[in-house]
C-alpha cells in the first residue's frame, strides 16, 4: 500500500506535457492555414501535440480555442502595432511605415505561401453567423481606428498634417489599406510589390 501512494503521489506531482502558450500557438497555425470551419479537433491536437480530451481540458471546445487564438494574434499585432504608433522619435511616415511593415512580418511569418491578416483570414467568415466572433472582431478594428486616430492626432499636433483634417476618415482609411494589403498577400502578391504599396499610399496618406 505505501508503494501505491507512493506511485500516485508521483503522479500528481507530475508538470505538464505541453505548454499552453505554444499549444495555443499551434492552434492558432491550423486556424489560420485552413479556417476556422476547415480546422478539426484531430488537425490541432496532433499540431499542438496533444489528446483531444487533454486540449479540451486545457482550452475548451474547439470555438473557445479559435477565440483564444484570436486573442493571442492580436496581442502579437497589436503590440506590433504599437512599437510603431507610440515612438515619439518618428514622423508620421515613418510610424506608418514601420506599421505596416511589422504587419507584413506577421503576414509573411508561415513556413509556406503567405497567409496575410489571421483575423481578417479567418473571423470575418465566420463573424456572418457567429455573435461572439463579429464582436471580437469589431472591438479589435475598433480598437485600431482609435490608436490610429491618437497617432494622426500627435501628426495634427506636430504640423505634419492640416490642423482640419478629419481624423476619423483617415483612420478608416489607414486601416483599411492594411485590410488591403492582409487580402493582396493571401491572394499571392510579394512582400516586395506590397511593400511598395505601402510606400505608395503613405505618401498620399501625409500629404
Amino acid at each position: 500500500m505505501a508503494q501505491n501512494k507512493s506511485t500516485e503521489g508521483k503522479g500528481r506531482g507530475r508538470p505538464r506535457a505541453y505548454d499552453p502558450q505554444t499549444a495555443l500557438q499551434q492552434a492558432l497555425g491550423v486556424f489560420w492555414n485552413t479556417g476556422y470551419s476547415g480546422a478539426s479537433l484531430d488537425s490541432i491536437a496532433t499540431a499542438a501535440g496533444m489528446n483531444r480530451p487533454s486540449l479540451y481540458a486545457a482550452f475548451g471546445d474547439k470555438h473557445a480555442l479559435y477565440i483564444k487564438a484570436l486573442d493571442q494574434y492580436w496581442d502579437t499585432a497589436h503590440a506590433a502595432m504599437q512599437a510603431a504608433l507610440t515612438d515619439s522619435s518618428l514622423t508620421l511616415a515613418q510610424a506608418l511605415r514601420g506599421f505596416y511593415e511589422g504587419q507584413l512580418a506577421i503576414y509573411f511569418s508561415g513556413d509556406g505561401q503567405p497567409r496575410g491578416c489571421f483575423a481578417i483570414g479567418t473571423a470575418t467568415t465566420e463573424a456572418v453567423e457567429d455573435p461572439e466572433i463579429r464582436n471580437v472582431l469589431s472591438a479589435r478594428l475598433s480598437q485600431l481606428d482609435a490608436d490610429l486616430e491618437a497617432r494622426l492626432q500627435t501628426a495634427i499636433d506636430a504640423g505634419e498634417l492640416k490642423p482640419d483634417s478629419d481624423l476619423a476618415a483617415l483612420a478608416v482609411i489607414t486601416s483599411s489599406l492594411l485590410h488591403s494589403i492582409s487580402i493582396r498577400a493571401r491572394a499571392g502578391k510579394s512582400r516586395d510589390e506590397l511593400t511598395a504599396i505601402v510606400r505608395n499610399a503613405v505618401s498620399v496618406i501625409c500629404g
